[in-house]
C-alpha cells in the first residue's frame, strides 16, 4: 500500500529518509523555508547542500507552502532541529486540518523543562489533530542512507500499532530495516544524550587519545546514559539496543558525526560560537549538553562525562584538565 508522507524539513535527514520513502513507492512532498532548496529538488532533483553527490528520485517534490505540505499526507515526518521544534510545530497546528501520525528523527532534550520531542509534539498539536506519535531513531548517518547504504533502526512509540506502521512503511528488502519497540522515553533519551558523548569522543580524537580510550569512553558513557534513562523511567533493553549502544557507536566514531566533528574543534580550542558556525548542520549535543547537566542535578545521578562536557563546552574548561579530573577521582568497582 502506497502512503502519502509529509516531510517537513530538507535538511539531510530528511532528504535521505524522503528518498526511501520513494524507494519504497510511497508519495512525498518536503517542506522547507528556504526557496532555494525547494526549487533545487523540484528542478535539480538535488540538495547539493547537504549531499554534493547524491541524485534524488524525480517524484520527491518541495514546497514552502506549510499548509499545503502538512495536508498533502497521511503522515507528518518532523525532521527540523530540536531548537526550532516547538515554533515549527505551533505553526502546524494553525495549519492541519485532519488528524495525523506525527513520526520524529531530530534527536534532542529542551533545556529547562526536560522535554522530549513526543512531550513537546503532546503540547503543541492539539489533540484532535494527531493520530500518534513514533521516534524514528538508531544508527543511521544520512550520508549513507541518501545512497542506499544498508541501515537498521528502531521506530518506538506509546502505540504497538503505530510503530508497525512505520516499521511497514519505511523498511525495505534491500538496504533499511525498521524493528519497533514501545519504550518511548528510553529511545527519546537514548537518541540524544549519545550526542553528548560524542563531543567527548571528537575532543579525544583531537587530542590524539588511541582505540583503548574510544574504547572506554564508550562504555563508561553508555553507563551514563543507562543511569540517566532508568532514572526517568526508560527500559534497561533500549539502551542496549539500536537506538542506544548502536547509535552511540556510530556518532562516537564517525566523520560522518557533526557532534564528533564539533568535539574535536572544541578541543582544538574553538568557543562553540565558532564551532557551530563552522558546521553546516545542526549540533544537537550542545543544547542537549545543558539539558542533560540540569537532569543529572535534578534527579542527582553520577554522570561525570556528560558533566565534564558540558564544563569545557559553557564553563570553558580546559579539555585536559578536565580529563585529568576524571582520572583522578576515587577508585571504584565497575
Amino acid at each position: 500500500m502506497s502512503y502519502k508522507i509529509s516531510v517537513i524539513g530538507a535538511g539531510s535527514w530528511g532528504s535521505a529518509l524522503a528518498q526511501i520513502l520513494s524507494d519504497n513507492k510511497h508519495q512525498v512532498l518536503m517542506y522547507d523555508v528556504d526557496k532555494n532548496i525547494v526549487n533545487e529538488i523540484n528542478s535539480e532533483h538535488t540538495n547539493k547542500s547537504k549531499f554534493e553527490d547524491a541524485k534524488l528520485n524525480d517524484d520527491i517534490k518541495a514546497t514552502s507552502d506549510l499548509a499545503k505540505a502538512v495536508n498533502f499526507g497521511d503522515l507528518i515526518l518532523l525532521a527540523v532541529p530540536t531548537a526550532v521544534i516547538r515554533s515549527v510545530l505551533e505553526r502546524i497546528n494553525k495549519v492541519i486540518e485532519d488528524p495525523k501520525l506525527f513520526v520524529n528523527v531530530a534527536k534532542g532534550i529542551e533545556p529547562e523543562t526536560f522535554k522530549r520531542v513526543s512531550e513537546i509534539v503532546f503540547e503543541e498539536i492539539a489533540e484532535s489533530k494527531r493520530k500518534g506519535y513514533v521516534v524514528l531513531t538508531g544508527p543511521s548517518h544520512a550520508e549513507e542512507v541518501v545512497l542506499g547504504m544498508l541501515t537498521l533502526v528502531t521506530a518506538a512509540s506509546n502505540s504497538l500499532d503505530d510503530a508497525k506502521l512505520v516499521q511497514k512503511i519505511f523498511s525495505n528488502k534491500e538496504n533499511f530495516r525498521v524493528y519497533t519497540s514501545t519504550d518511548l522515553i528510553g529511545a527519546e533519551l537514548c537518541g540524544s544524550l549519545k550526542n553528548v558523548i560524542a563531543l567527548a569522543s571528537g575532543m579525544a580524537y583531537a587530542l590524539n587519545f588511541g582505540d583503548n580510550s574510544k574504547a572506554a569512553l564508550i562504555t563508561r558513557g553508555l553507563v551514563e546514559i543507562k543511569r540517566i534513562v532508568l532514572a526517568l523511567g526508560g527500559k534497561m533493553e533500549t539502551v542496549y539496543g539500536l537506538s542506544g549502544v548502536g547509535d552511540l557507536i556510530v556518532t562516537c566514531t564517525s566523520f560522518h558525526s557533526r557532534n564528533f566533528q564539533a568535539g574535536i574543534k572544541i578541543a582544538q580550542g574553538k568557543n562553540l560560537k565558532q564551532t557551530l558556525s563552522e558546521i553546516t548542520m545542526v549540533v544537537e549535543g550542545a543544547r542537549t549538553a545543558v539539558a542533560a547537566h540540569q537532569i543529572i542535578k535534578e534527579y542527582k545521578i553520577s554522570a561525570p562525562i556528560i558533566e565534564g562536557v558540558y564544563e569545557i563546552v559553557y564553563k570553558h574548561k580546559d579539555v585536559k584538565k578536565a580529563i585529568a579530573n576524571l582520572m583522578a577521582r576515587s577508585l571504584k568497582s565497575e
